[in-house]
This record gives structure tokens, C-alpha cells and sequence, in this order.
């Protein structure tokens, strides 16, 4: 597969809590020189980044990171906020509790509500894998699926495990036609990114390929 081909599908990634402006202006800077799919920066950067790369790239957000256990209230205002900001691209993170309690009806209500204040933007579900069981996984699948959400995503990076293959696969073969996937966390090689596309993902939360790509 072509690393441009790898790279177009790539979330250029910087979450870290000492991120900078400079650092993100990078992030920017090399998400336009690698035509990446998008750079996913945290919230209080979405003004900033936006008006540096206008509609050259699309800016992508996070929102109740990285626990999800912000209320359903927060989780919308942040989101308005993102938009109002510019975010093109919303990543969100489930209440892990909730689906721990059986409480899959509030997951759906919660992510409906956060895919309405999204205002068309796309929006993509973490569901944290590493946290859950298959059964679970498999549960929410269906329930993302139902929630009018673009993406289900495997990870936020900031648990105890990223994207598996086997994760994908399960989510391949449970998820509905419409729902498209991304895998997140522990993405660092050109072999790992390419084996995640050819299993159908559409989106890499990463930042390691284009440190690839810089070294080509």
C-alpha cells in the first residue's frame, strides 16, 4: 500500500495534556504536507488551529476525554463549543459505567444527543475496548449503529490497551453497513496501519506514521 494511501487515512494525533500551541501548530503544518485525513488536537485548540488552516484540513476535537464520565449536559456543551470553534470532526468517549450497568438505552440517548449538537460535523464513538467484553463490544456495535454516528472507534490511547486486530474484526462483523471504523492506540508502524485498513478501517488515530513518513 502507498504510505500517501496510509497517510489519507490518518487522524494526525496530538492529545497529550502538555501539548502546546507550537506543538499543534506542527501537528498543522505536518497534516497539510501529508494530506492526512484530519488532526486531532484537544478541545482548547479547535479556535486557533482552525483559523490557521482554514478549510485546508479538517480539525478534529475530542470530547469528554478521556474517561467519559462527564454528564450528557457537558458532554453536548462541549461539542457546541468544538463546532462553534470550527471542529469539523467530533470523537467522543462512552460512558463505560453505563455499559457496565446494562444502561445501553442511556448510552444510545447520550451519544443521539451529542450526534445532534454535532450540526452534520462527523462524529466518531470511542467505545474503549481494552475496558469491555466481547459481548459488551458486540452490544454497543448495535448501539452505535442505531445512534446516527459516522464511526464507532476502538480507543482514546489513554487506557490500558489500543486497537487490536481482533477488536476490528469483531466490530466487522457486528456492526451495520452505514457505520464506518477507526482504530486508535498503538498504531506505530507502517505494517500495523496497513493491516487496520486492509480490514476495513476507514480512520487511524495516530501520530507515529507521519514520523514515518518524515524519515522517507
Amino acid at each position: 500500500m502507498e504510505l500517501s494511501t496510509i497517510l489519507s487515512h490518518c487522524d494526525h494525533t496530538l492529545l497529550k495534556q502538555t501539548a502546546t500551541w507550537a506543538q499543534i501548530k506542527e501537528i498543522c503544518d505536518d497534516g497539510l504536507r501529508y494530506h492526512t485525513a484530519s488532526v486531532c488536537i484537544p478541545p482548547a485548540f479547535v479556535k486557533a488551529a482552525k483559523a490557521y488552516v482554514g478549510d485546508r484540513l479538517s480539525i478534529c476535537t475530542v470530547i469528554g476525554f478521556p474517561n467519559g464520565y462527564n454528564t450528557t449536559a457537558v458532554k453536548v456543551f462541549e461539542t457546541e463549543d468544538a463546532v462553534r470553534n470550527g471542529a469539523d470532526e467530533i470523537d467522543m468517549v462512552i460512558n463505560v459505567g453505563m455499559v457496565k450497568a446494562g444502561l445501553l438505552e442511556d448510552v444510545l440517548a447520550e451519544i443521539k444527543a451529542v450526534r445532534a449538537a454535532c450540526e452534520g460535523k462527523i462524529l466518531k464513538v470511542i467505545i474503549e475496548t481494552c475496558l469491555l467484553t466481547d459481548e459488551e463490544k458486540k452490544a454497543l456495535c448495535t448501539v452505535v449503529g442505531a445512534s446516527g454516528a459516522d464511526f464507532i472507534k476502538t480507543s482514546t490511547g489513554f487506557s490500558t490497551g489500543g486497537a487490536t486486530v481482533a477488536d476490528i474484526e469483531l466490530f466487522r462483523a457486528n456492526i451495520p453497513p452505514h457505520l464506518k471504523m477507526k482504530a486508535a492506540g498503538g498504531i506505530r508502524s507502517l505494517a500495523d496501519a496497513e493491516a487496520f485498513l486492509d480490514l476495513g478501517c476507514e480512520r487511524l488515530g495516530t501520530s507515529a506514521i507521519v514520523a514515518l513518513a518524515k524519515q522517507q
